[in-house]
């Protein structure tokens, strides 16, 4: 893979994580009832910087929960349309019963990880509702799946990949086109 295009830097991306805080606070009336949930690795890392961003805003905290999806067509770089997404870890310490959780994760693009995303936090009770929030939005769904809460819309080909790095896992904050 090489990289066709340098999408977003770290001042865009956190302008992106900024807004979307922002957007989250106004959609939901504030956050009294809304819980966080980062799939990770990137849409964990994201999350926690949503968490600080609406804390900063906000003067107090917003709950706060991560699921790890293992996504095995994108592990494998295979397409095997046999095979969905895999929730191995549920860390959400807080009753999603009447709340509305947040998806957080950094591309959306067939909405398969979403859709086991939603399967995991459904399991652990019944929220008023669930939102998403990516960093970017790519498109080619194969399931009717939106976000509610948008970084950057990327329009790609299916065989391009869209790139995100974050400090925390990466060492640089970048979101990159790479091509075959």
């Amino acid at each position: 893979m090489t990289e066709k295009a340098n999408i977003l830097d770290e001042q865009a991306i956190s302008r992106a994580v900024t807004r979307i805080a922002h957007e989250i606070i106004e959609k939901n009336k504030g956050i009294d009832e809304c819980i966080l949930v980062g799939i990770k690795t990137r849409g964990a890392v994201l999350a926690e910087r949503l968490a600080e961003k609406i804390e900063q805003i906000e003067g107090k905290p917003i709950r706060t929960g991560e699921l790890d999806i293992t996504l095995y067509r994108d592990d494998l770089r295979l397409k095997h349309d046999d095979q969905e997404p895999l929730v191995h870890q549920v860390d959400i310490q807080h009753d999603v019963t009447e709340m509305k959780v947040i998806l957080v994760d950094d591309v959306l693009y067939t909405g398969r990880t979403v859709r086991a995303a939603m399967d995991a936090v459904i399991d652990l009770g019944r929220p008023a509702a669930i939102q998403l929030a990516v960093l970017v939005d790519r498109g080619h769904r194969e399931l009717p799946i939106r976000p509610d809460f948008v970084g950057k819309n990327i329009p790609t080909s299916s065989e391009e990949r869209v790139v995100v790095n974050v400090i925390e896992e990466d060492g640089t904050d970048s979101v990159a086109i790479h091509t075959k």
